[in-house]
């Protein structure tokens, strides 16, 4: 793991300066709001404007990665945040911080595409797994930094905004520098959403609920914290402990997901986690019981994404894999747009606890739709297992099995095979072979009741009159006989080619081999004589 993460220090470098600067970023504005005494929507609805840019940039980000490259659109996009950043320190208009934080999700979007692009590209089967794992967790490292960095400059002054501006700035030296060999330019990846969301409805709907849960956190819990008379550092060590619990929780969850049915986990994890934030905000918390409040928020809430993104792909074929990465990036852009606006609403009637609150009706939202879906999947598999029927063998039921065996009479084949013609190829009967069937069907039936077989019939007589009804010479004829009769028949009813193939080598063989003993009878005939 050590020499990976060496091979890949410049892009682990970048990711770690800018998502500090980013969490730094998200933080110092919730508190700054805060403190303006600013309504809880316009906090929820800076988070759902960023996630709204998150969820644009991807589609700016190829376009813009395809024409100049990584590195190039990297840097460019590095730039423009740091601008925009700075932006916050020299207006104080609430509609331009709404501006900017749009600008902000759109060109880090850019941004995390041009990293995650470049390590997939360098990554092969051997070592994927293992580079991703340190991405993610250099990700939430760097998220964790933010919030220290936070209370280490407790007064809301512009010195944050300024880090803010240094990491995005720093961020460009790793890649600018590095000796990597540049990747190719992206290629669009294709959308196909209601596909994905009937193939894997469980998953998609995990995603979008994860993403209204995270982002309502990352927006409002530094409002929350500082409604509930903590101060800056306090808000700080708040949101440390629920990212950091995140972060421990990734993989002993995935580890326990490989063991367990993932869908089963997630049901079990979106109960749990229903009844967490609800009693959070129901209960008085304070100190450190509300910070383990908060880590076991960590641990089931920041863990749902990574599990239905885990149950999608072992659900779908690997040629779809690339258009399911992007449609979960945009289930989750969109749930995270979203869940801000609409927890800001419910903080601004009922109070910062309804936070929670809606956290809880979120997490009961997805158990139930996931206990339906789940349902609903059980019910079509056992209507598909019903719709199995065993049956016999072609030979077995098939009307030829009469026709050839030399113990049926030639009328009883003959009816059969007209039967069987008529249904498959539309073939009219003659008068005669109507009586014949009518004569058959008449006949006695056996005790069981079940359709009167030609065959059954002469077996059950066999062992008494075998001798006196059937001679060789007489099997050999009514073989002949009921060839012929086949042949006959397959012609007028138009048979398949191979069948009629088939019909004819046994004529052939049937008839070579009475020609034979009638010739051995003569000839037996003729040295008797």
């Amino acid at each position: 793991m050590a020499a990976t993460i060496r091979s890949f220090s410049s892009l682990y470098s970048a990711t770690l300066l800018m998502v500090l600067a980013a969490g730094l970023l998200t933080t110092y504005l919730g508190l700054r709001l805060t403190a303006l005494d600013v309504a809880k929507v316009w906090i929820g609805g800076m988070m759902s404007a960023y996630y709204l840019g998150l969820v644009l940039g991807s589609k700016i980000g190829h376009r813009l990665i395809s024409r100049v490259g990584h590195i190039r659109a990297f840097v460019a996009s590095a730039g423009v945040v740091t601008a925009s950043a700075l932006g916050h320190a020299l207006v104080d208009n609430l509609w331009v911080w709404l501006a900017l934080r749009l600008i902000v999700g759109i060109c880090m979007m850019c941004q995390y595409m041009v990293l995650e692009s470049w390590l997939n590209e360098q990554a092969d089967a051997k070592n994927r797994g293992t580079i991703f794992a340190s991405y993610m967790i250099v990700s939430y490292l760097g998220l964790v930094l933010g919030q220290g960095a936070m209370s280490l400059n407790p007064e809301l002054t512009i010195k944050p905004l300024l880090l803010v501006a240094m990491c995005f700035s720093l961020c460009i030296v790793p890649l600018a520098l590095t000796r990597r060999i540049h990747p190719t330019p992206l290629r669009p990846a294709p959308l196909q959403i209601k596909a994905f969301w009937q193939k894997v409805p469980q998953s998609l709907t995990t995603i979008a609920m994860a993403g209204m849960i995270v982002g309502s956190f990352y927006g409002l819990a530094p409002a929350f914290a500082a409604s509930q008379g903590m101060n800056t550092e306090q808000v700080a060590a708040y949101m440390a402990t629920t990212v950091m619990a995140g972060l421990l929780a990734q993989w002993p969850m995935g580890k326990f997901s490989d063991r367990v049915r993932r869908s089963r986990l997630i049901r079990t994890n979106s109960a749990i986690l229903g009844f967490l934030v609800l009693a959070i905000a129901l209960l008085p918390l304070s100190g450190y019981l509300q910070l383990a409040a908060t880590f076991c928020f960590g641990v089931l809430a920041f863990t749902l994404y990574p599990l239905g993104t885990a149950m999608a792909n072992q659900n779908i074929e690997q040629n779809e894999r690339v258009a399911l990465s992007a449609t979960i990036l945009l289930t989750f852009g969109i749930g995270a747009s979203i869940g801000p606006l609409l927890a800001s609403l419910c903080m601004q009637l009922g109070g910062s606890r309804m936070l929670y609150g809606f956290m809880a009706a979120v997490a009961a939202i997805l158990f139930v739709r996931l206990q339906q879906v789940n349902y609903q999947q059980k019910q079509q598999e056992r209507a598909a297992s019903q719709d199995y029927v065993m049956a016999s063998g072609d030979l077995v039921s098939s009307p030829l099995a009469a026709a050839l065996d030399p113990r049926v009479d030639q009328q009883t084949a003959q009816a059969q095979l007209s039967s069987t013609a008529t249904n498959n190829a539309g073939y009219a009967p003659t008068n005669e072979e109507k009586v014949a069937e009518r004569n058959t069907a008449e006949q006695p039936e056996e005790d069981d009741h079940s359709i009167a077989s030609p065959l059954a019939e002469t077996e059950s007589n066999e062992d008494k009159h075998h001798d006196e009804h059937f001679s060789e010479s007489e099997l050999t004829n009514q073989a002949s006989d009921a060839v012929l009769a086949l042949s006959e028949l397959s012609q007028q009813s138009a048979a398949p080619k191979h069948i009629q193939e088939d019909i004819d080598s046994v004529t052939t063989t049937s008839t070579t081999e009475s020609d034979v003993e009638h010739k051995a009878a003569n000839d037996t005939g003729g040295r008797v004589s």
